[in-house]
Order: structure tokens, then C-alpha cells, then sequence
């Protein structure tokens, strides 16, 4: 699951670390651009030693650094972070975007209350975390499944 509680249910402080999924790791983004080169190339074999390779030549390469570009852009996009550190009497939530942007929210402990938004969110169940006048979401990038874990998690860390 990509989030993890990363101290003891029953310590001081409790942090939990919230990331995107990143179903495809850097060995295999290799993996889909050398294949797609070989792929591509099979077809212009048989044009070895003509000028007709020359000419389709720049458009076999723009198509695997687009695969290429698109595949890094998208990575480098799911470079998210986020925090949730609870202590005795405080709540603090700090998101660290893919640009280095920072966004913080912090709120007493006992004030804080975890929503759910079944269907009236951006998404279908849609946790977020409310006090001191914000509402604030967490874990908007997770799955349907791990929103749904994740509030029952938040939930009862909150209630202890």
C-alpha cells in the first residue's frame, strides 16, 4: 500500500507517509524504450542501404523519444510526498509537490476531524481533514480501496 504509519500505534508521535503508486521503476522504463527501438527497427530492415531509411529514419527516433519523454514526464510527475505527523496535541500535514513546492496545514488534535466523501468529491471517496476554518485532502492520488483504508486508519489514529 503506498502509505505507511512509520512509528508505533501507541507512541508520543505517530507519522504516516502518503505516495503515489509507481508501477513502472526506472529498469523498466529502459526496458519499454529499448524495446520499443527494436521493435520499430524490425520493419526497417529491409530498407538497409537506402535512402528511403534516411528518410523515415528522424521519424523512428521522434517516436521513441516521445515514448521516451512521456514516460519520464509521467514519473517525474508522481513525485509526491506527503506527511501526517500526529503528537498529543497536534495535527500537521505537510505535501511536498513534484515542482519542490511546499504546502502546509497543521490543526489541533482534539479539532480535527476526517471526512469521506462518498460521491460529492472530485473523486469517489474523497478523505479529507478538516479544523481551524480549512478543509484539507489527503491522499487524493491513492485508489478507491486505499482511500477507503485510509480513512479507517485515520479514523482510529485520531481517536486514540
Amino acid at each position: 500500500m503506498p502509505y505507511r504509519w512509520t512509528s508505533a500505534p501507541d507512541a508520543p508521535t505517530q507519522e504516516m507517509q502518503l505516495w503515489p503508486h509507481n508501477s513502472l521503476p526506472q529498469q523498466g522504463l529502459v526496458a519499454v524504450v529499448l524495446t520499443t527501438f527494436t521493435l520499430i527497427l524490425i520493419p526497417a530492415l529491409p530498407l538497409l542501404g537506402s535512402v528511403v531509411l534516411w528518410g523515415l529514419l528522424p521519424f523512428l527516433m521522434l517516436a521513441v523519444w516521445g515514448i521516451y519523454f512521456a514516460l519520464r514526464r509521467n514519473r517525474k510527475s508522481r513525485q509526491i510526498i506527503e506527511v501526517l505527523t500526529l503528537d498529543k496535541d497536534q495535527t500537521h500535514l505537510c505535501r511536498t509537490d513534484p515542482d519542490g513546492g511546499v504546502q502546509e496545514w497543521d490543526c489541533n488534535r482534539y479539532w480535527t476531524q476526517v471526512t469521506k466523501y462518498d460521491d460529492q468529491g472530485p473523486i469517489p471517496h474523497y478523505v479529507t481533514l478538516k479544523g481551524k476554518g480549512r478543509e484539507v485532502e489527503i491522499g487524493a492520488f491513492l485508489s478507491e480501496e486505499e482511500r477507503i483504508a485510509l480513512y479507517d486508519d485515520l479514523t482510529r489514529a485520531l481517536r486514540h
